[in-house]
């Protein structure tokens, strides 16, 4: 069984220092680096243990906190679980930091943590792995249209809006892609309805982008986050399996 090691750690970034969370196999040895976008709830206890259990796998994992602008991680007060009336109570109050959030200025995050990430002992020297959740998805995608040097696989699992007709959309960087992509939907994520998917899908084929999409039946959105009411254990493990399939055939990870 694979000892896993988890360290608060702090990142220099273009505009500041964002906290985050790195989790790595306790071994001495170098394993591919994977960048985790966090959902809009942010970094907590669930999160760090995706971190950590992709860490298991064989991976050093970073997590960090995309809203550092407005503070360390929780930026806001969590409970333990997040229901429908908690969700009520918070998504007004995260809606303007996600807002706030520029494609320009995560971007720009991006880059900082992708260095620092490489820059670690604890991470072998080549390309690495971006997945992330719900706003993290977006900025998976990003990450991979803006770096394609250094991002050999991206997932994006119950992401939102990932092909409107805004401007900035993130689908637009399908031809800077390199990265092998994979999305998992959820059937009951209104935030991400069929008409996206399938705009999302035309651009990446038409850029020649290699990618797989899989709409997951009955999952709504947030399916993967185990301390939330929309947590679905079966589409949650499905999940794993896409994701450390993508990663275990596109990154070298230990033996």
């Amino acid at each position: 069984m694979t000892v896993v090691r988890g360290l608060a750690v702090e990142v220099p970034t273009h505009d500041g220092t964002a906290d985050a969370y790195l989790a790595h196999p306790d071994d001495g040895a170098a394993h591919p680096g994977v960048l985790l976008w966090m959902d809009a709830f942010g970094i907590r206890p669930a999160l760090k243990r995706m971190a950590d259990r992709l860490a298991a796998a064989g991976y050093a994992v970073l997590l960090p906190n995309a809203f550092y602008r407005k503070g360390p991680a929780p930026v806001l007060e969590l409970p333990a679980h997040i229901g429908a009336g908690e969700r009520a109570a918070l998504i007004p109050r995260i809606i303007p930091m996600v807002q706030g959030l520029t494609p320009e200025s995560a971007m720009r995050d991006a880059d900082s943590s992708l260095t620092w990430l490489a820059a670690r002992p604890e991470t072998a020297d080549a390309p690495v792995g971006v997945t992330g959740y719900c706003m993290g998805a977006a900025l998976a995608l990003r990450t991979a249209g803006a770096y394609p040097d250094r991002v050999a696989a991206a997932a994006r699992f119950h992401g939102s809006h990932l092909a409107s007709e805004a401007p900035d959309s993130p689908h637009l960087s399908a031809e800077r892609i390199t990265a092998e992509l994979y999305f998992g939907h959820g059937d009951q994520d209104p935030s991400m309805p069929p008409e996206q998917v399938e705009r999302l899908a035309a651009a990446l084929t038409a850029a020649g982008v290699r990618h797989r999409a899989e709409v997951y039946t009955g999952a709504l959105h947030g399916y993967t986050q185990v301390d939330t009411d929309s947590y679905d254990e079966r589409a949650a493990e499905r999940h794993w399996e896409a994701l450390l399939d993508l990663f275990g055939r596109t990154l070298r990870a230990s033996p």
